[in-house]
């Protein structure tokens, strides 16, 4: 197969040499990391079971992509305007095209791994650049031609044998037009920005796109009926013929899918390949001259999870930084205070950890919007009515989402192996340690997200709600401790994946469910007695006390009982 890609994508050789390429470069390095890419292990299962489980792996990603691909096809199945539909279709393909490439391959571009063979090497910067576009292009194909399946299929049944057979062009111009959009996007920014600056940029941007992709696939779909659907027209939207989805669709004038009448509806079509052409020569011509010396800039910068100091400065045990205030503050054992210090800074500078835990902060109020459009009346009328009903419990203990994926996170770092110093030092019992961090996931994530909810909860059901307030924040630090205590006994950053399976997987997904579930239910039942949530906060209380202690002190023989 990767022959067959290879010979596909050096096709246009010609084109290549103009642009500045060498082509006999380009081909031995694609031909390269082709190979090297079916070498690498899947990340499923660990040790001999890997090599078990690559068939099927890549097997699961097609399938994967297939079912992915009927998402796409409800636009041409509901909208009864044709150009509006492959609007729609379009659209939603490159949006999710995008996302892709922004959280998947951007690792690809700018890896650079291999500068100590390449660099040296008479490589021009647009050899280079071209090889890794078109590495990414190859992989994208083999995402989008599953699929396309479905899509490929509707169009066949519904437009005619013309459109079927002319839908390869504009699939194709499509993963053109995402691929060069997003790299010549990253260009622009590493050609004008630092690389320490650009890799915080890329982590925002990826952590942004992801929002907008989880909230465009929850709220979009609910806020349109049916029958709005089914009368859409794309023609009375004037920005719409400025995307590039909608000159996709026009394309399908030149075989007569679509009248050719519309207005410009011909020129438009042509933009379709014009576009995707001149990002490409842009990106070469003005963006990848000395490609090569940024990535050398990027690899030369301090790792996002490590800091060292410059030279000359002096390091003090005390200050008055706010996390060092905190740490004693909070904190009486100096292992407690040690453990939170680390974890508040290992937590700042690490954007991996940033780009699993942040948009969780997006995802919960988007999700309550999307429970609320589950209702028959319209958003407006509940929102009026939403003072007289219990919903704010529901949007309380949501927010234990946000605490169990930070902590979820906290164990997970790519330099686990510098864990060793746990065990060096002549720590007595590990919980003091585990304690300290716990107290930074919840300060420094959980507790300002929670009081922002607590504003909104207040303002919109009144002051009388400060008692479920006080009783959901109890119950949530009772959720979470109750996790780590049975589940999460692990040093900070120590491992490399926190990947259960089988039974092990069930039952803390099952914990992670009933736990929040359970002490929401209660909550709820004791909802219109007062004395009655007044005792309720109250043995919760006692209860969270008695499992921090046990917490606090884990002892070495349920660390490694839990490793």
């Amino acid at each position: 197969m990767n022959k067959l890609f290879l010979f596909l994508v050096m096709l246009p050789k010609g084109l290549y040499q103009k642009l500045g390429a060498d082509t006999e470069q380009l081909r031995a390095l694609l031909d390269v990391k082709l190979k090297l890419d079916d070498r690498k292990p899947i990340q499923i299962g660990r040790g001999q079971k890997q090599k078990k489980n690559r068939r099927f792996s890549s097997l699961l990603g097609v399938l994967i992509s297939f079912f992915t691909g009927l998402i796409y096809v409800f636009p041409l199945l509901l909208v009864e305007d044709r150009l509006s539909a492959l609007w729609l279709f379009f659209t939603m393909f490159l949006f999710l095209l995008t996302f892709t490439l922004i959280s998947d391959f951007s690792s690809v571009l700018f890896d650079t791994r291999d500068k100590y063979i390449i660099h040296p090497r008479p490589v021009s910067d647009q050899t280079l650049f071209l090889s890794r576009l078109l590495h990414v292009f190859i992989y994208l194909t083999r995402i989008v031609l599953p699929m396309s399946i479905s899509g490929w299929v509707v169009l066949g049944i519904m437009y005619g044998w013309k459109a079927a057979v002319f839908f390869p062009l504009p699939l194709l111009l499509l993963v053109i037009t995402a691929l060069f959009a997003v790299m010549g996007i990253y260009l622009l920014m590493l050609r004008v920005a630092s690389g320490e600056k650009f890799k915080e940029l890329l982590s925002y941007f990826q952590i942004a796109f992801s929002v907008i992709i989880f909230g465009t696939y929850y709220l979009v779909p609910r806020a349109m009926d049916a029958a709005a659907a089914q009368h859409f027209r794309v023609a009375q939207m004037s920005w719409a013929p400025f995307t590039p989805s909608y000159w996709l669709s026009a394309t399908f004038s030149w075989v007569r899918v679509l009248d050719p009448g519309i207005k410009h509806i011909l020129l438009l079509g042509a933009l379709a390949v014009i576009f995707p052409l001149l990002l490409l020569w842009l990106s070469l011509r003005y963006l990848a001259p000395q490609f090569a010396a940024r990535l050398n800039r990027l690899d030369t910068i301090e790792s996002s999870e490590t800091h060292v100091p410059p030279s000359g400065t002096e390091i003090r045990p005390g200050g008055r930084k706010p996390y060092m205030m905190l740490a004693r503050l909070l904190n009486r054992q100096p292992a407690a205070q040690a453990g939170f210090i680390m974890v508040w800074l290992h937590t700042a500078r690490s954007r991996s950890f940033k780009m699993k835990v942040y948009p969780m902060f997006a995802y919960v109020p988007i999700y309550f919007v999307y429970l609320m459009l589950q209702s028959k009346h319209s958003l407006a009328a509940q929102w009026q009515h939403l003072p007289e009903t219990s919903s704010h419990l529901i949007l309380l203990y949501m927010c234990s989402v946000v605490m169990l994926q930070a902590f979820s996170f906290l164990g997970i770092s790519e330099q686990y192996k510098a864990a060793w110093i746990y065990y060096a030092v002549p720590l007595e019992e590990p919980g003091a340690l585990f304690a300290g961090a716990f107290k930074v996931v919840w300060i420094k994530y959980f507790l300002p997200f929670f009081a922002a909810v607590t504003v909104f909860v207040l303002l919109v059901w009144g002051p009388s709600a400060w008692v479920d307030v006080a009783l959901a924040l109890v119950n949530i630090t009772l959720f979470a401790a109750s996790v780590a205590r049975i589940s999460y006994r692990r040093f900070p950053f120590s491992q490399i994946d926190h990947t259960a399976t089988g039974g092990s997987k069930f039952l803390r997904v099952l914990l992670g469910m009933s736990i929040p579930a359970a002490l929401g239910i209660g909550h709820y039942l004791a909802m219109h007695l007062l004395w009655l949530k007044l005792l309720y906060l109250t043995l919760s209380s006692i209860l969270l006390w008695l499992v921090w202690d046990s917490y606090l002190h884990t002892k070495w023989e349920a660390v490694k009982a839990d490793a």
